[in-house]
């Protein structure tokens, strides 16, 4: 019996060349079906352009597509070649709510400098070096939720991917004065000047959130079989510093999948962090929808052979049933050393992508794995 997991990986345009050319993406699709994947997720906004043509960019930037793909279009490239041997696709919006890295807002703020996100001194919020819009204003909220419709739209795609900037917001912002303008309507006061102040951050908080409700409600009425997945950092630190409230996504049920980004470099600290998530979010019902990720490269870092299949046994021995890699070029270092260790070791047998029903299914609170998952377990 073919096992049910989320076997995914990263696709950038970062350090790697794969969406550059329509070549490239059907040896890459062949490559990781080859290779025991099922799962793609593409890059389709980031660094202020679209990886397929938009008119939502269009019509406010008058810039339809990365100038790099100008004549293509990679996100249908990357649908007709993943499709055409079983891997499903999931576009990713990388940047989300980022406007720019280290280049003061680039093209997107210098032309709508009124979305800008705002510190407590007045200043582009700038964190890490990515320079923010302001993922608080309907107008920007807005400008994203447009785009992701376009593409579960007019692609036949097999859902969308948030991540940490998407939704999200550094908690240093939210100063601007339409965000202030409205915390005082509400309390009658400023925004604390402290800006993780537990309610402060709440507050703001319960905004993203209701975006993202409102979002994965919009597309699942496009498609209900649509997959809404996110991959943000891990909880609670990611809520306090960027406003994600994973718990409250998963509470309300406007996740289908979610992907902490637990990059950690050694197995200890990963085992450590996938033991908390299990015990404080991801217990019962809810751990058919973990899928981590995992870092296999990044620089000069390349994680070692016997790491990552250590991981992905841990994965399994703990109930969680996926993950995805960061990032494709990983795969192919060193003659393809990852690529031909996980065909014969942990994707040696083939394996199904879940289907919403598989991702809503109840697992016991001690994550003792269900009739069916001993089923699964004894015919692979």
């Amino acid at each position: 019996m073919t096992s049910i997991e989320i076997r995914g990986v990263w696709l950038t345009t970062t350090d790697s060349q794969v969406l550059r050319s329509q070549e490239n993406i059907v040896e890459a699709m062949n490559f990781l079906a080859s290779s025991g994947f099922n799962a793609v997720f593409p890059v389709v906004w980031n660094k202020a352009v679209t990886l397929f043509p938009s008119k939502t960019m269009q019509q406010n930037f008058g810039l339809e597509i990365d100038p790099l793909s100008l004549g293509r279009d990679p996100l249908q490239e990357v649908v007709d070649a993943a499709h055409s041997v079983g891997l499903k696709v999931i576009p990713w919006f990388e940047y989300g709510f980022a406007s720019s890295y280290n280049l003061n807002g680039g093209m997107l703020l210098a032309k709508k400098p009124e979305w800008s996100a705002r510190d407590r001194t007045g200043k582009l919020l700038n964190k890490n070096g990515f320079e923010w819009m302001n993922a608080l204003n309907p107008e920007v909220q807005k400008f994203l939720s447009n785009m992701v419709l376009e593409v579960v739209q007019n692609y036949d795609v097999d859902g969308i991917q948030g991540d940490d900037r998407f939704p999200a917001l550094p908690c240093e912002g939210g100063y601007d004065s339409m965000t202030v303008e409205r915390y005082v309507k509400k309390f009658g006061k400023n925004p604390p000047e402290n800006p993780q102040d537990k309610q402060w951050l709440q507050w703001r908080a319960n905004i993203l959130t209701e975006f993202w409700a409102g979002l994965y409600k919009n597309v699942k009425a496009v498609n209900p079989n649509l997959l809404v997945s996110v991959s943000p950092n891990i909880y609670d630190w990611t809520f306090k510093e960027y406003l994600q409230d994973t718990p409250a996504w998963l509470q309300q049920g406007i996740v289908d999948i979610i992907h902490p980004q637990i990059y950690r470099r050694d197995l200890a600290s990963y085992k450590s962090v996938v033991d908390r998530l299990l015990k404080e979010q991801f217990a019962g019902k809810e751990l058919a929808k973990l899928a981590p990720g995992i870092l296999i490269k990044v620089g000069s870092y390349r994680i070692a052979t016997d790491y990552l299949v250590r991981t992905i046994e841990y994965n399994r021995k703990c109930g969680i049933s996926g993950e995805i890699l960061f990032f494709y070029e990983g795969l192919r270092d060193n003659n393809n050393e990852l690529g031909k260790v996980l065909r014969n070791s942990c994707y040696r047998k083939s394996a199904i992508f879940p289907s919403l029903s598989d991702l809503s299914r109840a697992t016991s609170k001690n994550n003792t794995p269900s009739f069916w998952q001993k089923i699964f377990n004894l015919f692979n």
